[in-house]
């Protein structure tokens, strides 16, 4: 285990792709999270899980308990703005009957989910039925409001004729039916929900694996293989030819971004929560500047 102060605790980091080209047409990037969950499914390691998928409005997801293949490829593709995975991780093990759940969330998502585990106050006989913690990179993450607004007031359309979404390249590409508007990042700034700039998390350091596309070419998708149980999950992959891999970007536009953005996110952050602290504020989980105060390393 490589105890990585900057990344997280991890194996290997790796780089792959679905070998399904019809989930790769649905999915983001490299299809890793669609693909690993429908497999996981299949090798009975869960037996179900819990998907973003559209809800009553265009691009704004509600969470789905999915059972097959078929309900697991509903969620694929990222959305922008929050879902509360989580919050059916109870009414999939009570009314659905799951004994081994599988999870995907963002990192604020996966260290509510290890905490659940940790302190199961109201969740007792329902958090160890988690068989599967996996987590997706993420600077921050916008309110659905956020979302209308970049649509229509910065790109000047509709919700429903949007057919895809990506950060990448310090903009957010905005697909439409008619077309693709950008809107550079530093206009976003101030969009975002504001417990995002207290997170010092970017790759989901607590989860079984994470991935996301920062760090591969476009397609491909970098993978941080965790725990014992996210590791051998991937090598299985791999080996049955559910996922293909190619060599890792060990350079500038590799895992060094990938660390730059990880790095870039903790130092940021550190100085919100330095400042708040300044202002005699607590922020839980925060390192003070205190030697005597009680939150510190809480």
């Amino acid at each position: 285990m490589i105890q990585d102060s900057i990344l997280g605790p991890h194996q290997e980091i790796i780089t792959a792709r679905a070998s399904d080209k019809k989930i790769l047409t649905k999915s983001q990037d490299g299809g890793i999270v669609s693909t690993i969950l429908a497999y996981a499914l299949e090798q009975n390691i869960i037996d179900g899980t819990i998907v973003a998928v559209e809800g009553d409005e265009p691009w704004k997801p509600e969470p789905m308990i999915a059972t097959t293949k078929k309900d697991i490829l509903k969620g694929a593709g990222t959305k922008y703005t929050m879902c509360p995975n989580p919050s059916l991780i109870k009414e999939a093990t009570r009314e659905y009957g799951l004994e081994k759940i599988g999870t995907v969330g963002t990192p604020c998502q996966v260290m509510g989910i290890r905490k659940m585990q940790t302190y199961p106050l109201g969740v007792r006989n329902v958090v160890d039925k988690i068989a599967l913690v996996m987590g997706i990179y993420c600077m921050e993450n916008f309110p659905y409001e956020s979302i209308k607004t970049f649509i229509e007031d910065k790109i000047g359309t509709k919700p429903s004729k949007v057919t895809k979404m990506n950060i990448t390249k310090g903009k957010l590409f905005i697909t439409t039916s008619e077309g693709e508007g950008t809107i550079p990042l530093k206009e976003t700034h101030g969009y975002e929900q504001s417990g995002c700039n207290y997170c010092m998390d970017y790759v989901a350091e607590l989860s079984d694996l994470s991935c996301g596309s920062v760090g591969a070419k476009p397609g491909w998708s970098t993978i941080i293989k965790r725990t014992d149980k996210g590791s051998s999950l991937i090598d299985k992959a791999i080996e049955d030819g559910v996922l293909e891999t190619m060599e890792t970007n060990e350079g500038k536009f590799g895992l060094e971004m990938l660390r730059k953005l990880s790095t870039n996110k903790k130092t940021k952050h550190q100085k919100q929560i330095d400042k708040k602290l300044d202002m005699g504020l607590k922020i839980p989980f925060a390192h003070s500047k205190d030697k005597n105060d009680p939150y510190e390393n809480r």
